[in-house]
């Protein structure tokens, strides 16, 4: 059967969280509304951009605007991620976990379309069998049908899956599809969002953990 290691994006691949940060505020810029500093902005991120942008505009006093998702999405910053990078050491444990014999995929609450150009941009692009976006399927993250959809994508299944990610929706999105999940502590997530899950500090225990989790 194939393996495959469902990995999160943003916060647990890659931080992204300066771009993020960047193209919110000038949102809010050009609303003459007040900016955000970076922690304010990382601890928003996890539920996707529409959620993201509404909690922003929520704390400056504002309803959502779906002209301020357009250009949030739209953000030079978001688009060419001239900010963002992979987490040190995922290059080499994507690397180790594909020698392992393991496929590869990502399920985000990102639209996909952002979160394909984002891979791309990083040359990463080409790692993974199955990019799940959030607007990919009907549902997303903490449904355990967009983890479900984005393994069959991938040509997977639950039985011989393991999910990473830093946030309780992928905590709970495995929970409920049957795949063990590993909590990136490197990530944005506090640590209570573990919740019971397997905990890696650094992206380098992984391979360890993705195998004693499926043998």
């Amino acid at each position: 059967m194939t393996k495959v290691a469902v990995f999160d994006l943003d916060g647990t691949l890659v931080h992204s969280a300066p771009d993020i940060h960047a193209a919110m505020n000038r949102v809010l810029a050009r609303r003459g509304l007040d900016p955000y500093d970076l922690p304010a902005v990382q601890a928003m991120i996890g539920d996707g951009a529409k959620v993201l942008v509404e909690r922003a505009l929520a704390g400056r006093g504002r309803g959502f605007d779906e002209s301020a998702l357009a250009e949030f999405v739209a953000d030079e910053d978001i688009s060419a991620a001239r900010l963002t990078a992979p987490f040190d050491g995922i290059a080499e444990v994507l690397a180790a976990l594909e020698a392992a014999g393991w496929r590869l995929a990502v399920c985000t609450n990102k639209p996909e379309g952002p979160a394909r150009g984002l891979l791309a941009s990083l040359g990463l692009g080409g790692r993974f069998a199955a990019i799940g976006g959030g607007d990919s399927f009907p549902v997303r993250k903490p449904d355990p049908a967009h983890l479900r959809a984005t393994l069959a994508a991938a040509g997977g299944e639950p039985a011989t899956a393991v999910m990473i990610g830093d946030h309780r929706n992928d905590v709970l999105a495995a929970a409920g599809a049957g795949v063990p999940c590993i909590f990136a502590a490197w990530g944005y997530g506090p640590p209570e969002m573990a919740d019971g899950a397997t905990v890696a500090a650094r992206p380098s225990d992984l391979p360890a953990l993705v195998a004693a989790l499926r043998p």
